[in-house]
């Protein structure tokens, strides 16, 4: 089965389209670094932002500096319409960038983007100092907004956003883009049921690349055989062509990212599972975190964390799914053929990999539910564990109040045992701050529940869940 034609409409962003229109139209210079993880959706949205207004657009590469410089001079020749600018004999990036700027004569503030900005100043090291001289020279008080755009995040914060960056303290804006929550994740499939939606969001996150993936004429698995099970579907080899444009040593990574999905989630655990010592493995984690792609965890007390207590986990749902179904089993896809495969390797395991995932989504949904329920205090949400315990839901709330709760993706036979599994597991958790202890529940349908334990209970479904994102 192959998939429908993907959609291009833009979805969502209107708050971060609002915040680079509001820089546009205001006076003087902008400077606005925009950063996050690939296929978040960022170059999406400054070409978007972009149209209809005056400006430059260009992308870095892989490449050598001198041979971007000559590309980038060809890109404003075409955007300024000055075709003798694609051979202006540019020295520097400051001699290009004085070159458009003598050649842009028209009303309002012009735009240039520079997309990939660490493929750029890789390249070019000077850049950021360039960029500096020309903010504090000319452009700060000029008709021009530049928006710095770049994918590893650990780049971005160190040289653009750090005190150590020429560009420190320059930006006149900054923005982080975040994957979509799940309320907004479903807006690519309108005509779901909330919990094909929520199955979409389990596998793709909220990447709006992966969404649009997803065609909304087909099921969930049959999207999932199509766009990721079939050897000519846009999933089959995203995560290899993601790490191989990223990295090196790509194989190690391979092996921690198959163990991170298969459910190895301490330092030993990883080592043992990889054969990679602990000091290599540590670098490989550290690269993996600034790319987005990992995220070091500690138990939700109220207390402060303990080294010992560290988990790892991986944050992009999509790799979590590849990495647990289709890159253990290249060669049974290859005999099996997309559907069968999806038959026989996924659909036995896939209520339990979206139980996982449920809980995120429950962590994800409980300030929208306190914003529902007038809760004010601040809050702080996470999970729990220690060798005995696992807690799927903390809320630690600035009024006294602690919220502790369990999710159920699967059937609930009642609600009695389910109260039965969280009440086993609450007098294990450390309530350092002496709060007082509230309990919920999370399920995929709603639960009768016979008798009412007062305001320290409560019952949500998936339907709440999306209703309270929506308030």
């Amino acid at each position: 089965m192959s998939l429908p034609a993907m959609s291009t409409e833009f979805v969502g962003r209107q708050r971060e389209l609002a915040a680079l229109e509001a820089a546009w139209k205001a006076e003087g210079g902008a400077l606005w670094p925009v950063y996050g993880r690939r296929r978040v959706g960022k170059s999406e949205l400054i070409v978007h932002f972009m149209r209809g207004k005056p400006g430059l657009y260009y992308v870095g590469k892989q490449a050598p500096g001198a041979l971007q410089l000559r590309e980038f001079l060809e890109a404003a020749a075409e955007a300024l319409g000055e075709p003798l600018l694609a051979t202006y004999p540019a020295a520097d990036w400051s001699a290009a960038f004085r070159a458009v700027e003598e050649r842009w004569r028209g009303p309002g503030k012009f735009v240039l983007a520079l997309d990939e900005f660490q493929w750029l100043a890789g390249a070019s090291p000077e850049l950021p100092s360039i960029i500096q001289a020309c903010w504090d020279r000319r452009w700060k008080s000029g008709k021009i907004m530049v928006i710095l755009c770049g994918s590893y995040l650990g780049f971005m914060e160190r040289e653009v956003l750090g005190k150590k960056s020429p560009l420190f303290g320059r930006r006149t804006g900054q923005m982080l883009l975040k994957p979509f929550g799940y309320a907004e994740a479903a807006e690519f499939h309108p005509r779901w049921s909330r919990v094909d939606q929520a199955r979409a969001y389990f596998i793709c996150g909220g990447l709006p690349f992966y969404l649009r993936c997803f065609s909304p004429a087909l099921s969930v698995e049959q999207n999932l055989a199509a766009a990721m099970f079939d050897e000519l579907g846009p999933l089959f080899r995203e995560p290899e062509f993601l790490l191989r444009e990223e990295l090196r040593e790509v194989a190690n990574y391979h092996s921690i990212l198959r163990a991170l999905a298969a459910g190895q989630v301490t330092n030993a655990g990883l080592s043992g599972a990889t054969g990679i010592g602990d000091r290599a493995l540590q670098f490989y984690l550290s690269t993996l975190m600034e790319l987005g792609y990992v995220q070091r965890r500690y138990p939700l007390t109220g207390a402060p964390p303990q080294a010992r207590q560290v988990r790892y986990s991986l944050e992009d749902p999509l790799l979590r799914f590849w990495f647990r179904f289709v890159f253990p089993h290249t060669s049974q896809i290859a005999l099996l053929g997309p559907q069968r495969a999806v038959q026989q390797l996924v659909r036995p395991q896939l209520d339990a990999f979206f139980g996982h995932a449920f809980e995120r989504m429950c962590r994800e949904a409980l300030p929208f539910l306190y914003a529902q329920e007038g809760v004010s205090a601040a809050c702080e949400v996470g999970e729990y564990w220690d060798k005995d315990t696992q807690i799927d839901v903390v809320g630690l709330r600035q009024d006294g109040w602690t919220d502790l709760g369990e999710c159920k993706w699967g059937a609930v036979r009642s609600a009695a045992e389910l109260r039965a599994e969280l009440a086993a597991r609450v007098g294990n958790f450390p309530n350092a701050r002496q709060a007082t202890l509230g309990q919920r529940f999370f399920t995929r349908a709603p639960v009768k529940v016979a008798e009412s334990k007062g305001g320290n209970e409560r019952w949500h479904s998936l339907d709440d869940l999306y209703e309270a994102a929506a308030v």
